[in-house]
C-alpha cells in the first residue's frame, strides 16, 4: 500500500492510529473498516451522499485487490479514484508516528509507480497535469506543520 494507515480517527482507537511500529494482522482487520465508518457517518448527511460514496471506495485498488468491496477499475466511482491519489499524496508527506514525512519528489515516484495497480491511470494523469499546484499544496502543509512543532 502506498500511503499507509490514516483511519479517519472515528471509531478507530488511538492507539492503532499512533503505534509507532507495524501493526499486526488483527489490528489491521480493525484499520479496514475505516472506510465503512467513514461512509455511514456522512451517508446519514442527504447533502453528503456522493460524499459517502467516495469516502467508501478511497482503499479499493485499481487493480481490485483493495477493500472493503474489492472493487476492480472502472468499477470504482471515478471520484475515489481520484480522492486515492490526494490521500496518498498527503499521507506520504505527512509526518506520522511510525515514519517520517517524504518529499513531494518521492511521494510522486511511488504515486506514479503504482499507476495501473493501486491508482487509475486517468487519475494518475490528472495528478500529474496538477503537479505545480499540489507540490505547492504539499510546500504550504510542510511549512505550516514546521511553524506549529516551533511552537
Amino acid at each position: 500500500m502506498v500511503h499507509g494507515r490514516h483511519g479517519g480517527g472515528h471509531d478507530i482507537p488511538d492507539a492503532l492510529l499512533h503505534q509507532p511500529g507495524p501493526l499486526s494482522e488483527a489490528q489491521w482487520s480493525v484499520m479496514r473498516e475505516h472506510p465503512a465508518i467513514g461512509h455511514r457517518i456522512l451517508a446519514g448527511v442527504p447533502a453528503l451522499l456522493e460524499a459517502a460514496q467516495i469516502v467508501l471506495a478511497h482503499e479499493e485498488r485499481f487493480d481490485g485487490t483493495g477493500y472493503p468491496r474489492g472493487l476492480k477499475g472502472e468499477a470504482i466511482p471515478l471520484w475515489a479514484r481520484l480522492f486515492a491519489v490526494i490521500d496518498a499524496l498527503d499521507a506520504m508527506t505527512s509526518e506520522r508516528p511510525y515514519r517520517r514525512a517524504q518529499s513531494f519528489d518521492a511521494a510522486r515516484r511511488e504515486i506514479v509507480g503504482a499507476c495501473g495497480t493501486q491508482f487509475d491511470p486517468a487519475a494518475i494523469e490528472a495528478f500529474l497535469a496538477e503537479e505545480v499546484t499540489l507540490r505547492a499544496m504539499v510546500d504550504e502543509k510542510c511549512m505550516d506543520a514546521s511553524a506549529v512543532s516551533a511552537i
